[in-house]
């Protein structure tokens, strides 16, 4: 339908915009002044048209849910904990499951499964426990991934040879790829990758693979991270057939750590905050929020409360929740999905050629590749490229923190035998913090 207010506007193509850009740069140059490139390796430009789209996407209409992971170290103290969350307006429960020795009966005692979803991570292979959750709850969700183990621990579960029970749902988590330093256009490869090793293992004339999860970390680059999940929508439509696999694709997303700091952490509750939102408008399911305290006291109420209560404005306040696919039509977010799906697709196919995600992770490949990306990001943390404010700029010097740290918030090293190197998670400030602390 035509709209008589724009139809009284001459068009104006971007070749124009262009022309007059330059007449208003005053003889300076428009790609060094006003173009940037990004880690990714993609050129941003000032403006984006309509005449230059090449492609557009719809990202699948769908009701996001808020999440909340409750570790399961004691039934009991865990169930009450879950239902305290679901009455302060908890959607989806994440328990995550260290031993087989934990009872699922009394996890979930009294939840209503109809009304709230559950998701169980799983941290151990046992094929029984696995068979046996489907009988306890069928609506329950897996989230088992064998893989995601061997690169973050360098080991498999207990042995190689069980490690593709999948239970009718496979998880790729993604995690630990973001965390680790990678770029965006790896996060989407190597998940790709990472599932394309699943898809080789599953006989789809069999198995009936019913959901593929997709767990992702989200960074505070707000418009990049919207198409990152967008892009890992449009890579998963673009494997999938391949294998005549139907299942539905969900995505769980959470913040990033490797942004968040001890100083000033009152300011992590902003960046998770944009963060929250890039995955809610880039089409994650579901959405748990960090603590903004989560690097360096345990699990306390106050912090989960706010962590919670922050995915609750988002989606009661700020209606979030009113829009399906907000992000579509934008000629920026368009362009920037296309982009990062072909990079990440270029990549995905010279992992392939090389024998695959497992193989390239036995090789080093994969480890080396996300170190250079990672230092690179380092390099630009210390010079000042990328700012954490209160940490990097604009620190409180009267901030103390020697005496709050509940938990070790750098990274550890525990020498052990592992089958390969494993991806190393670590966070941006903390060489700085840790010099802090030795000054305080």
């Amino acid at each position: 339908m035509s709209n008589p207010l724009f139809s009284a506007f001459e068009k104006v193509s971007s070749k124009a915009w262009k022309q007059k850009i330059q007449v208003d740069l005053k003889g300076a140059d428009y790609n060094n002044t006003l173009v940037w490139k990004t880690n990714e390796g993609i050129d941003v430009r000032p403006f984006y048209h309509q005449d230059e789209m090449t492609e557009t996407f719809t990202v699948q209409p769908q009701h996001w849910t808020v999440g909340q992971i409750i570790f399961v170290q004691n039934e009991k103290a865990s169930n009450k904990k879950a239902l305290d969350a679901i009455e302060r307006g908890a959607e989806t429960i994440k328990f995550i499951i260290p031993s087989n020795t934990i009872s699922i009966e009394e996890t979930l005692e009294n939840i209503d499964l109809e009304t709230t979803a559950i998701q169980l991570e799983l941290l151990f292979s046992d094929e029984q426990f696995i068979n046996n959750l489907a009988k306890i709850s069928a609506k329950a969700q897996i989230i088992y991934d064998p893989i995601g183990h061997l690169a973050k621990t360098g080991n498999w579960f207990e042995s190689s040879e069980n490690r593709f029970i999948t239970a009718n749902q496979i998880t790729v988590d993604t995690t630990t790829y973001q965390n680790a330093g990678a770029t965006m256009a790896q996060q989407l490869a190597y998940g790709l990758s990472h599932l394309n090793d699943y898809f080789n293992s599953v006989d789809f004339a069999k198995a009936e693979i019913q959901t593929i999860h997709f767990n992702v970390a989200v960074s505070t680059n707000y418009f990049f991270e919207i198409a990152k999940l967008r892009a890992f929508r449009v890579l998963y439509n673009t494997l999938a057939p391949e294998y005549n696999c139907k299942a539905q694709l969900k995505i769980n997303a959470i913040p990033t750590k490797r942004n968040k700091t001890i100083y000033d952490y009152n300011t992590n509750m902003l960046r998770t905050t944009t963060e929250c939102m890039s995955a809610i408008l880039g089409g994650a399911n579901t959405v748990f929020n960090l603590p903004y305290d989560a690097l360096y006291h345990k699990d306390n109420e106050f912090g989960e409360r706010i962590a919670r209560n922050q995915l609750l404005i988002l989606k009661k306040e700020s209606y979030f929740d009113e829009v399906n696919n907000a992000s579509d039509g934008s000629y920026y977010i368009e362009t920037l999905t296309t982009q990062l799906a072909e990079k990440a697709l270029t990549l995905f196919k010279d992992i392939e050629t090389s024998g695959g995600f497992i193989a390239q992770l036995k090789d080093g490949q994969i480890q080396k590749k996300i170190k250079e990306s990672a230092t690179k990001e380092q390099e630009q943390f210390d010079n000042g490229s990328i700012t954490l404010l209160g940490t990097n700029k604009h620190p409180n010097k009267e901030d103390k923190m020697k005496h709050n740290l509940e938990l070790f918030p750098f990274l550890k090293m525990n020498p052990r035998k592992t089958l390969i190197e494993p991806i190393i998670e670590r966070r941006l400030a903390e060489t700085l913090e840790q010099n802090r602390l030795k000054t305080e």
